[in-house]
């Protein structure tokens, strides 16, 4: 009997746009990231690390797709 290296099935992964969304709806408190067509609902005052924070969030959650790909 041959064995293989594939993963378990897993609870289903989130799309790269759902991810974002979380990230910006947790660290900015942007409710979403659709366009709006409205200055009000479109454009948002963030602080510098809220930014930083949605970016480190980012880049780990990529570190760990990289991880699970392997």
């Amino acid at each position: 009997m041959q064995t293989t290296n594939r993963k378990r099935p897993s609870k289903k992964e989130p799309t790269l746009d759902e991810l974002l969304a979380a990230i910006a709806k947790e660290t900015l408190h942007i409710d979403t990231l659709e366009t709006r067509k409205s200055d009000s609902l479109d454009f948002h005052d963030v602080a510098v690390w809220s930014v930083k924070a949605a970016l480190e969030a980012a880049y780990r959650a990529g570190l760990a797709a990289a991880k699970e790909e392997r």
